[in-house]
């Protein structure tokens, strides 16, 4: 089965430091995949240049077809594929990043109707069938800061899955949240990927990653170095 996710040779450099190094992975479809690695290895990183939050120096991505290809930091030209490629790939941060001025249901319709340009009867129906699935409906027409810290994040969830993306990113995902809440997350999480969603997934969830993901990257001074079953 052909990747849908492709990253060769990637760089990155923030001036002289050097902090992802000639980096080449491959996703599959259904795929999900964990990183892990000491704090400064470079992993959130390597995700963030995924989609293009962060600049690669050099190398080639790759998301369900889409290619752009870094050579010295340019990547004026690419913008319409970078475009197409930010819509395939769904991001989640440490940080919930929700607009405090908007109700739970308008942050999830948001991204849709501006971004892909969704009819709002469309998008609103897609982010009720969201938020239900991450069990959060009856919030709907709360605020966020009425909501705890999981349930944050769980919309954050239903926010980028309403965008209906090829890939999901998580970039630690539980890492700001209380002990007793991480528990919530990591379950839809867990139902995410059994509902067939490609998932790139930065973590120090050593449980999560050995019951759930596929394969597990080790990731160590800007390289990966070492690609293998979890329970390998």
């Amino acid at each position: 089965m052909a990747p849908i996710l492709k990253i060769s040779n990637l760089d990155k450099y923030f001036g002289l430091l050097h902090v992802i190094k000639d980096v080449s992975v491959e996703v599959k479809p259904r795929e999900v995949v964990c990183i892990i690695g000491r704090s400064g290895s470079g992993k959130s990183t390597l995700l963030r240049c995924i989609n293009f939050l962060e600049d690669p120096s050099r190398g080639k991505i790759e998301v369900d077809g889409v290619k752009v290809e870094i050579v010295n930091g340019t990547r004026r030209e690419h913008r319409p594929a970078i475009h197409d490629i930010r819509l395939k790939t769904g991001m989640v941060f440490q940080e919930f990043n929700l607009f405090p001025h908007m109700s739970v249901l308008e942050n999830v319709i948001e991204g849709p109707i501006t971004v892909k340009g969704m009819d709002r009867d469309q998008a609103i129906a897609l982010a009720e069938e969201n938020l239900d699935s991450v069990g959060l409906l009856f919030k709907k027409d709360e605020y966020p800061n009425r909501l705890s810290g999981g349930q944050k994040q769980r919309v954050a969830i239903a926010r980028a899955l309403t965008m209906q993306p090829k890939v999901m990113l998580f970039d630690e995902p539980t890492s700001a949240l209380d002990p007793e809440l991480i528990g919530e997350v990591l379950n839809v999480m867990k139902k995410v990927a059994k509902d067939g969603m490609t998932m790139l997934v930065v973590t120090h969830e050593m449980g999560f990653a050995r019951e759930v993901a596929d394969r597990v990257l080790v990731m160590a001074d800007g390289e990966i170095v070492e690609d293998a079953k979890p329970d390998a």
